[in-house]
């Protein structure tokens, strides 16, 4: 059964990356498996056919036969489970895979997101210059927090797995910021995850969609 993703018809980020759908793109091409994407406007993600399959009106969606999912780290989760390669086959390293899964979505993106709020959609709001030094903080101190995790491994826990393909996709947000630059080891991390082949392949991809046209 072919896989099939949907992705912007043009993508707010003008396709470097940091739209969702990459995250599922890269996790597909980590594991081998062929898909196909249907690309759908801003107009359409709020029409009933794109709602009936994401309840939200965003993108990605995954399509494989019957299996219907949305929410990245649920597709991603799919993925993994159903294609090795992302996830490791001791029991305790693939639990702890998972956890890092979980953390990349809930614990490290929150504040992140929460940057990108305040400075383009809140930026002409009279609490942003108050509200963003107290935003930055909360991200410093995630920051600091996983930078010490990681010390200087490689990956998060032994090989490369599901848990760092969403934590390197969630602190891509940060490049624009500079934020990444008080910490090496965490850049030189999501250096690697952009340095994987599969990623490469990945972000050509939605590249190809969104690149301006020649001249």
């Amino acid at each position: 059964m072919t896989i099939t993703i949907t992705a912007f018809e043009r993508s707010p980020d003008g396709g470097k990356g940091l739209a969702r759908d990459t995250r599922v793109r890269w996790a597909l091409e980590e594991v081998g498996q062929p898909y196909e994407v249907r690309l759908v406007s801003f107009k359409a993600m709020k029409e009933p056919a794109h709602l009936a399959l994401h309840p939200f009106g965003q993108i990605p969606t995954y399509q494989e036969g019957e299996t219907g999912l949305f929410e990245t780290g649920a597709i991603v989760f799919h993925i993994a489970e159903r294609h090795a390669g992302l996830l490791p086959g001791n029991a305790n390293a693939r639990a702890r895979a998972i956890t890092w899964m979980f953390a990349a979505l809930s614990t490290v993106e929150p504040p992140i997101l929460e940057l990108g709020t305040a400075r383009i959609l809140e930026g002409d709001k009279p609490w942003t210059a108050q509200r963003l030094p107290l935003v930055q903080d909360r991200i410093r101190s995630r920051l600091g927090q996983l930078s010490r995790r990681l010390g200087d491994a490689d990956w998060l826990d032994g090989a490369f797995s599901a848990g760092d393909l969403m934590m390197v996709s969630v602190l891509l947000r940060l490049r624009a910021s500079g934020m990444l630059d008080d910490y090496p080891n965490l850049a030189a991390y999501v250096a690697r995850g952009e340095a994987r082949p599969a990623y490469k392949r990945a972000f050509d991809a939605q590249w190809a969609v969104n690149k301006p046209p020649a001249g």
